[in-house]
């Protein structure tokens, strides 16, 4: 066995730089064969285990990204605040046209709606417009149906005479004038 210490799995994360759900993946998937459970530490992984798994002990952290003197440090800044500028204009004309399409949809929405108002009130005349006819055509009740007159003839609601002698259809009477039709 070795004079190296034995790490739980937190301190095995911390001094590999990794998480401890890393470590605990590892030893479920064997690459740490010689972890043992202790009662009170939890599991132990010797330090040759996680060297064998190829895991670094100590290992520095990621540098952070910071910029570099000197004047490539300009040329780069530069460079990254142009292109913010490119994409900030291109959010910018994105937006400008999604506003353009929303207000041209508004306005087209409007405009259909005015159209089918001027369509709904001509159609609404043309229905006053009929049932103005109708009514017009209906008999009132109040008021009896005429019959159609003859020129000459005294309105009234008795039959026409008949004549009685056999001469009398045969001309016209005394102070009569002829007539060109015939009566019924």
């Amino acid at each position: 066995m070795s004079s190296r210490p034995m790490l739980n799995q937190r301190e095995a994360a911390a001094a590999c730089g990794v998480s401890r759900t890393t470590i605990r993946r590892r030893r479920e998937a064997g690459d740490l064969p010689n972890a043992v459970q202790d009662d009170v530490r939890g599991w132990l992984i010797p330090v040759d285990d996680l060297l064998a798994a190829g895991l670094r002990l100590h290992a520095p952290t990621a540098p952070d990204k910071t910029a570099p003197a000197g004047p490539d440090a300009d040329v780069d800044q530069e460079h990254d605040a142009a292109e913010l500028r490119a994409e900030l204009e291109r959010v910018r004309h994105e937006h400008a046209l999604a506003v353009a399409e929303a207000e041209h949809g508004r306005q087209l929405a409007e405009a259909e709606a005015k159209h089918l108002r001027a369509e709904l009130a001509a159609r609404a005349d043309h229905i006053a417009d009929l049932q103005r006819t109708l009514k017009a055509l209906m008999p009132s009740p109040e008021r009896p149906i005429l019959q159609p007159s003859v020129p000459g003839q005294a309105q009234s609601n008795d039959p026409p005479p008949v004549p009685t002698s056999p001469d009398a259809g045969a001309g016209p009477a005394a102070g009569e004038r002829r007539r060109w039709w015939r009566r019924t």
